[in-house]
């Protein structure tokens, strides 16, 4: 499925199955530079926090303002009755109240996610992510996310540069040998 970003910005962006994957890793971070985080209840909050949108369709920001999904009614039909009902019971409704430590590592590896794919684009030849940086984005830093943890990681993401690893893993660069 893809997401609301896609149409909003006109660019390839991750989709929901890639966007969750890479929150799950996001979360499994926060919760260890957090500490005394239960990450296996993180991993399984992670999993589940955007699957309503496998039924619904992700609507971004500006859809957001107009429409709401009924994502309490959406994960009832899809476990009701089956083996993972406990998580829709469990982890998804303590991720959507934000009381625990780990719905706020959970949904702040969401926010923290868009930041990446934000310098991913800009790297890609977007201009969209400069403006919001400043403006937008530094506002979810600043007002939305939960823990000290979030705010060094979005603050490095921006100092960043998306292809260090790559250039730095060239092999003309580790092989001497290599093109001879």
């Amino acid at each position: 499925m893809e997401r609301g970003w896609k149409h909003q910005l006109g660019m390839d962006c991750a989709n929901d199955v890639e966007h969750t994957f890479r929150v799950m890793f996001i979360a499994l971070l926060l919760a260890r530079m957090e500490g005394g985080v239960d990450e296996n209840k993180v991993l399984k909050m992670a999993l589940m926090h955007d699957i309503d949108e496998s039924r619904t369709g992700d609507a971004e920001y500006v859809q957001k303002r107009y429409v709401s999904a009924d994502s309490e009614r959406v994960l009832k039909d899809m476990f009701d009755n089956t083996s993972f009902d406990d998580l829709r019971t469990g982890v998804a409704q303590e991720y959507h109240a934000r009381e625990t430590l780990e719905a706020k590592i959970v949904k702040d590896a969401d926010n923290i996610d868009i930041d990446l794919e934000l310098r991913e684009l800009e790297d890609r030849g977007s201009l969209l992510p400069r403006k919001w940086k400043e403006t937008t984005r530094r506002l979810v830093r600043e007002e939305k996310l939960y823990t000290d943890s979030a705010k060094k990681l979005w603050d490095a993401i921006w100092e960043a540069d998306p292809t260090d690893w790559h250039r730095k893993a060239n092999k003309w660069i580790h092989m001497p040998e290599a093109g001879k």
